[in-house]
């Protein structure tokens, strides 16, 4: 009875231990099915001498969908509510500046149950053109968070919807 008692504490505690390990790791955020359909919100682009350039230089066009597009008017999102940052290399050509290969695809997806550690949003960014190859995963809250954070009185969202 007593090796029965001890073998079951024993599987208790690894079962427990496993959830609280899985339990610390953010769930993962979708790709965004269909963005480019989505609302444009706007489009900026970083260039050579901005603080962000070795992370972000490039051509941003930022996507949202119905329930982020209201949140933006409202200046509060919903859950539901998921924003596309499509970041694109910006390829100088003929006097213009033009679209380049996708470095990355970002992702904001509003749930604040499941993302409550990172202001009720989930962050994810898509390498290239893949639609499963991730750069953020469980860095969160370094990786993104971090630097969305002094956006609070925006709901931590960076950018505004153009009229």
């Amino acid at each position: 009875m007593l090796k029965m008692l001890v073998l079951a504490a024993a599987a208790w505690s690894a079962a427990a231990t496993v959830t609280t390990a899985f339990a610390a790791d953010p769930p993962s955020v979708p790709y965004p099915e269909g963005y480019r359909g989505w609302t444009h919100v706007k489009s900026m682009t970083i260039n050579p001498g901005h603080a962000l350039y070795d992370a972000f230089g490039g051509i941003h066009h930022l996507y949202a969908n119905k329930k982020a597009e209201q949140g933006y008017k409202a200046g509060k999102f919903a859950d539901g509510s998921v924003i596309a940052f499509d970041l694109l290399e910006a390829k100088a050509a003929d006097n213009t500046v033009q679209e380049g290969a996708r470095k990355v695809l970002g992702v904001m997806r509003k749930d604040a149950r499941r993302y409550k550690d990172t202001g009720g949003w989930g962050f994810e960014g898509f390498k290239g053109d893949s639609k499963t190859d991730r750069a953020v995963g469980k860095n969160a809250a370094s990786a993104c968070f971090q630097c969305h954070a002094p956006q609070k009185s925006q709901d931590f969202v960076f950018s505004t919807f153009r009229k």
